[in-house]
């Protein structure tokens, strides 16, 4: 019987998820798979020590996406892979990330099988739980968040978005791709009666060298991403499990932060 890394099994993409940044916290699956593979197709953010994994011979497509400039549109990329697979190549498509997971992943799936091809998925750290666990912040505690929101903050269609209830007392919300519109973002949720004074936390290069972890409050938050000139990839935390980290301090600083800006907590 075939396994899903046998070398005999031809004419297949495998979907793998490179994780946040740090080459580390690849699977094992993930590793075997790119050792395994013809071509690889991958994103933009993906850390040089990753593609140590690669086979020399193999072939390396980059189809980074920017904001407002995509190297190739999603359906370019797909018909890439079906592409190559149909030769009888082992492409694997290497995300940043989990594919599944604000990764378009699900429609490079449903363009394989269109073709009639075979496809897998090897999970890869959500950037989420990568960045959380370098700045040691849980996203859920018994005491603290009974439940973690994940939002695309991007901002074309920002304003008909419905945020309601998934930020405040009790609740994590994690924005991705919410940098360039982090003061729309804050003033979004403001509106829709999340406290001004909420902890936020800023994570920027999450598991990567220069990677940063910066606290603030909402009523703040675009003017921090704005003088501390943060860059994507980074995501935003907002809720009281911001605070866990290094409590103490924080919360004199975040206090300090609230007088500044007129706000109590």
């Amino acid at each position: 019987m075939a396994t899903l890394l046998d070398p005999e099994a031809r004419g297949r993409v495998i979907l793998v998820g490179a994780g946040p940044g740090d080459p580390g916290l690849l699977t094992m699956k993930a590793v075997k798979a790119l050792g395994e593979a013809d071509v690889v197709v991958h994103d933009g953010l993906i850390d040089d020590g990753v593609f140590e994994y690669v086979r020399s011979d193999a072939q390396r497509i980059n189809v980074a996406k920017k904001r407002d400039r995509h190297t190739l549109p999603q359906e370019a990329i797909n018909a890439l892979i079906v592409a190559h697979v149909k030769t009888g190549a082992i492409v694997v498509r290497l995300k940043g990330g989990d594919p599944f997971v604000f990764g378009r992943g699900g429609e490079e799936v449903e363009a394989v099988r269109a073709a009639g091809l075979r496809v897998d998925v090897i999970p890869g750290v959500s950037a989420a739980l990568g960045c959380a666990a370098e700045a040691m912040l849980p996203l859920t505690h018994r005491d603290w968040s009974s439940a973690v929101s994940f939002v695309a903050g991007t901002c074309k269609g920002l304003a008909e978005q419905s945020w309601s209830g998934l930020a405040g007392h009790g609740r994590t919300l994690v924005i991705y791709m919410g940098v360039t519109c982090a003061r729309a973002i804050a003033d979004k949720l403001m509106l829709e009666g999340v406290s001004p004074g909420i902890a936020v936390a800023v994570l920027e290069r999450g598991t990567l060298p220069g990677s940063r972890a910066m606290r603030t409050l909402l009523a703040d938050l675009g003017d921090l991403v704005e003088r501390e000139n943060v860059l994507s990839p980074a995501i935003l935390v907002i809720g009281e499990v911001v605070l866990l980290s290094d409590a103490e301090n924080k919360l004199v600083s975040l206090a300090k932060q609230a007088e500044a800006v007129g706000i109590t907590t």
